[in-house]
């Protein structure tokens, strides 16, 4: 890697909801620093960091890509994040590696609820942000309605460091706070400004909006508020101090304003965000512990210390394998060496080091403390892992993977592919923490799971051509239970004789339903061994295979207490096998007079919608069967907490997606059972007969 100080190192995260052009972002950036030739765009699928092919076929991100440009004695790596909520996974991976972070915000379409959520993963990171409000050539560019919206949402005060120069197609440029000098750019999107005096009709209002400027950057200092008191003015050099110490204590995010798109503002951007983000050097100490005596353990940016990294991301390819991405927190790695990964337990050979560019890989030689590379091959390392030197071990904490909110069931779609599913899921899941693949024993069903059908769809996208295994997505069943609302006491005696030793075994159940969640209870009431000891597990064990598959609907049986308290044998015909036949009887006969019920599956939901859409939302929930457990607010947004049956809520990805034009997000889990309403069981039994 060619070699830079760790003062000039800026590890600098693109984030912010789907469509408000981050990847142009990235795209304006290479360019107008002569890493490429031309402007890549997303929507022409000329992109360099959009290059997947399932990303140019819907023209947005799904996978994190890597790149990295020089800015006036400055190397930015520039880690441009997926915006939707289908793919924030890998969003969130990233921000736990970032140093500082660029929230992009929409001039027209705001910040909405998947920006709030990255927010709040840089909180919980520490990571020091600034904002850029883009698009603010496009039609309904409303500057200031925006950071008056980002300061209603986030933790840190915004602080107005650019600002327009005209809106829509009458932008031209930005008013640079700090010099204030007017900055205008020619048609070509090459970046270039010329310096100009501030326009007559907007000098009042700069003028203002820096005073604004220093009271924000004032409060990150206390030298720099008591000098503002007493002289209402600072230098320039003081408001970028205030501003630098301000991001790194996450107090203020300098905000910015341009046009990706046309490339105009981001010189000025890119001149403070060299300055107030930090480089690694200025990172806090990074935690971890000691795998051997589980003791805290610290590494810092320090190329003398102990090698040591973590793995935010795999990526998995068919024809070259496994490329595992880390970011370097101590110490130096050379390419062909070993290093050793703790949480498996094992050694891992370090072959050719790369830096990433997009879609291309650049060789290099050594990674130091700060950097970001990526290796290929390793044998067992996967994402979260840490890797580090085998003498002075650490082990870091990584993001747990994040629940799924929806499945399918997978089914080949010729039996040439049946064979290669399993391998080709494999591979994926290696690469993608948040799907999760099971066999579902009761439905015998292969189960895929995900962050919604979008991101399920991109799977079996990229299984068929990464793998060559074709499969169908089908909505999977819904694990229904079955269990007794009454009571009901009865004989159940087998007696068999056809010629030689017989079959006998007589047992008196009384079944009761246990309170739900209570699962299953068999108690022992026998007296007088009027059944030997020796049978009555085999009862026991007939009422439990029986019970796997239910009278209604061939559901298990749940929340019911088995008594055994009477019965009879005989002293030859009587056996382990005929006893168990008995028990087995006994509860089919006991469900039919105990007056069975249908179960449904209750989910918990944290539903997030802009204001405007809760009605929509809370009223839809309603229409499912569910019930609203209570909301609060959160800035423009709306937290719901619901409790909604499982059947209703299967494809609701892509139905909140609808009703809130992709600005809702929800996590989903399971909560409880509730038994089915009457009319409804009544259809469900009649479409479980068809299934059958």
């Amino acid at each position: 890697m060619a070699k830079c100080s760790r003062e000039k190192l800026r590890n600098l995260g693109i984030v912010g909801h789907g469509g408000c052009g981050k990847t142009s972002l990235a795209e304006a950036f290479l360019f107008m620093t002569g890493v490429t030739d031309r402007l890549g765009r997303v929507d022409d699928g000329t992109s360099t960091m959009d290059f997947e092919p399932e990303e140019s076929k819907r023209k947005l991100t799904i996978s994190t890509s890597l790149h990295h440009f020089d800015w006036k004695g400055t190397t930015f790596n520039i880690i441009d994040t997926p915006g939707y909520t289908n793919f924030l996974h890998d969003t969130r991976d990233c921000v736990s590696i970032m140093d500082g972070a660029l929230l992009v915000g929409s001039a027209v379409a705001g910040v909405k609820a998947q920006a709030v959520k990255i927010w709040e993963w840089a909180d919980q990171y520490q990571v020091p942000r600034a904002a850029f409000i883009n698009q603010m050539e496009r039609e309904g560019a409303n500057f200031q309605k925006v950071v008056d919206e980002l300061a209603e949402l986030v933790s840190t005060q915004p602080a107005i460091v650019t600002i327009p120069i005209g809106a829509e197609v009458d932008f031209k440029g930005v008013i640079n706070l700090l010099t204030m000098k007017a900055y205008t750019y020619a048609d070509g999107a090459s970046g270039k400004s010329k310096e100009e005096d501030i326009p007559a009709d907007l000098l009042e209002e700069a003028e203002t909006m820096r005073i604004m400027l220093m009271e924000a950057v004032s409060e990150a200092d206390d030298a720099l508020m008591e000098k503002y008191l007493e002289t209402e003015e600072l230098s320039n050099e003081e408001i970028l101090e205030g501003l630098k110490k301000g991001a790194f204590n996450n107090i203020i995010t300098p905000v910015f304003c341009g046009s990706a798109l046309e490339n105009k503002g981001l010189d000025q951007m890119l001149d403070i965000l060299a300055f107030c983000m930090p480089a690694p050097s200025d990172r806090p100490v990074q935690k971890g512990r000691n795998p051997k005596n589980d003791e805290a353990e610290e590494r810092g940016c320090d190329e003398q210390a102990p090698f040591s990294a973590r793995v935010f991301k795999t990526i998995s390819d068919p024809f070259t394998g496994k490329l595992t991405l880390f970011r370097v927190y101590s110490g130096t790695l050379k390419s062909d060496s070993n290093v050793f990964n703790p949480g498996k337990d094992s050694a891992e050979r370090i072959g050719q080091l790369f830096q990433l560019e997009g879609k291309k890989q650049k060789a290099v030689e050594e990674a130091l403390a700060g950097d970001i590379v990526a290796v290929a091959k390793l044998k067992v390392t996967g994402t979260g892992d840490t890797l580090c030197d085998a003498a002075k071990q650490i082990i870091y904490e990584s993001p747990a993977p994040m629940s799924p909110v929806i499945s399918f069931a997978l089914e080949a779609a010729s039996k040439g592919d049946q064979d290669k599913i399993h391998s080709g899921l494999q591979r994926l899941v290696e690469e993608d923490t948040t799907l999760q693949v099971l066999r579902d024993e009761e439905t015998h069903e292969l189960i895929l799971s995900g962050m919604g059908q979008l991101h399920l769809e991109v799977a079996v996208e990229k299984l068929k051509r990464k793998y060559g295994v074709s499969v169908v997505l089908n909505e999977p069943k819904v694990p229904y239970r079955e269990t007794i609302k009454g009571k009901a006491k009865l004989q159940s005696k087998y007696k068999k004789q056809s010629g030689g030793r017989g079959q006998y075994a007589d047992a008196w159940i009384e079944v009761e339903p246990m309170p739900r969640g209570g699962g299953y209870e068999f108690v022992d009431k026998i007296v007088g061994g009027v059944i030997p000891r020796q049978y009555i597990p085999a009862v026991d064990k007939g009422i439990q295979e029986s019970s796997a598959k239910g009278i209604l609907g061939g559901f298990p049986v749940v929340d019911f207490k088995v008594t055994l308290f009477d019965g009879s044998y005989h002293a030859v015909d009587s056996s382990e096998m005929a006893f168990k036949i008995a028990g087995s009887m006994g509860i089919k006969k006991a469900m039919e007079q105990a007056n069975p019920v249908l179960l449904e599956p209750i989910v918990q939901m944290e539903i997030t919608v802009p204001d405007e859409c809760m009605g929509d939302v809370i009223g839809d929930i309603n229409s499912r069967r569910g019930r609203v457990l209570g909301f609060e607010a959160k800035g423009s947004n709306q937290v719901i907490n619901v409790n909604v049956p499982m059947s209703e809520v299967l494809k609701y990805s892509s139905e909140l997606g609808a009703m809130t034009s992709d600005r809702g997000l929800f996590t989903m889990e399971f909560s409880h059972y509730e038994e089915v309403p009457g009319a409804m069981t009544e259809k469900l039994l009649e479409q479980f007969k068809k299934e059958e």
